[in-house]
This record gives structure tokens, C-alpha cells and sequence, in this order.
């Protein structure tokens, strides 16, 4: 992460790892407990969701502190360009 990022922003970003990590850890004691696949299988699709979300966000910061921010960018071609691939982004993965 870049040092441009404020701290509410990292925290924010801890907290999805967090619970992140706790449907990983539901998965392993769903498995543990010998769950039902279809259970397991809703718990894996949890997780690749909130994957999917982190890394969304991940890259959507990406392109607003390094290629473009839409919303402050000058260059108003470069400014379109980047919001459509934040626009790709966001549908893809989140």
C-alpha cells in the first residue's frame, strides 16, 4: 500500500481481512465437522465474494493514486479511461 493512504483507509482494508479470515476459518471447521458439500460449498463461494470485493477495492484505489482519479484528472481523455476501467473492475469483481 502506498504511504498516501490514510489510516481510516487501512483500517478499512484490515477489517475486510479479518472477516475474510473468519469464513477461510468456517470453512476448515465446517470440513472439520464433516458439513454437508453443499454447506461447504456456499462458505467457499463466501470467501471468493469477499476476495473478489477486496481485491475490487484494491484496484480501484490502484487506479485512483497511480494512473488516474476521474474525479480530480485534468486530462479529461485519461480522466474517461480510467473510469471505465474502474467501471470493468467493478463488474467483474465485485
Amino acid at each position: 500500500m502506498s504511504h498516501t493512504h490514510t489510516e481510516e483507509e487501512r483500517e478499512q482494508l484490515r477489517r475486510r481481512v479479518h472477516r475474510l479470515r473468519g469464513q477461510v476459518n468456517a470453512i476448515e471447521r465446517a470440513l472439520d465437522a464433516q458439513a454437508d458439500c453443499a454447506e461447504v460449498i456456499a462458505l467457499v463461494a463466501s470467501v471468493r465474494g469477499a476476495a473478489n470485493g477486496l481485491m475490487a477495492e484494491l484496484l480501484e484505489d490502484h487506479i485512483r493514486m497511480h494512473v488516474s482519479d476521474p474525479d480530480r484528472d485534468r486530462d479529461r481523455d485519461r480522466a474517461r479511461g480510467a473510469k471505465k476501467l474502474i467501471d470493468v473492475v467493478q463488474t467483474y469483481l465485485k
